[in-house]
């Protein structure tokens, strides 16, 4: 009969412990052979945040880089040749996607509708894109900026209130 050797089972040490394995553990991290590796999701520290707070945080984080990669170009590189713009664009939007997917994982999972994802991220573009288009691309700022944002108030009401 030959025996196989088994892999050692992982255990999450709920325990503070003395050391390095203490602070490790302290952060929900995994015990494996004597050798600690941290969980990613714990590194962030972000797991105690309250849902709205991680979900439409990332949100913005991933804004900033979508309003960069969709219209960064017209300033910078309207010289360039459009492909070259376009695969800019595509490196800037990876850190995009880097973001909001993991955002919106966290809303969905936490209790966030499909419409409450989508209409808090229209709240964030508006909130994103009016700077960027004042201080960046030197757009002159308009009142129509405060009655877009007005509309989306209410659309923020009628998705978010009890049904």
């Amino acid at each position: 009969m030959v025996m196989r050797p088994q892999r050692p089972k992982a255990t999450t040490r709920t325990r503070p412990t003395a050391g390095v394995v203490g602070a490790a553990a302290a952060v929900g991290a995994v015990r494996l052979q004597g050798r600690v590796a941290p969980r990613a999701p714990e590194l962030w520290a972000m797991s105690s945040w309250p849902v709205p707070v991680q979900t439409f945080g990332l949100l913005l984080l991933s804004n900033v880089f979508m309003t960069l990669a969709w219209y960064g170009h017209l300033k910078n590189l309207s010289s360039k040749p459009w492909w070259v713009a376009a695969l800019i664009s595509w490196g800037i939007a990876l850190f995009e996607y880097l973001l909001q997917v993991p955002a919106n994982r966290i809303g969905h999972a936490g209790g966030l509708s499909l419409a409450q994802l989508k209409i808090g991220q229209e709240v964030i573009t508006l909130l994103v894109f009016v700077p960027f288009a004042v201080l960046y691309m030197g757009e002159p700022l308009k009142l129509d900026y405060l009655w877009a944002g007005l509309c989306l108030v209410g659309a923020v009401y009628f998705i978010f209130r009890a049904a």
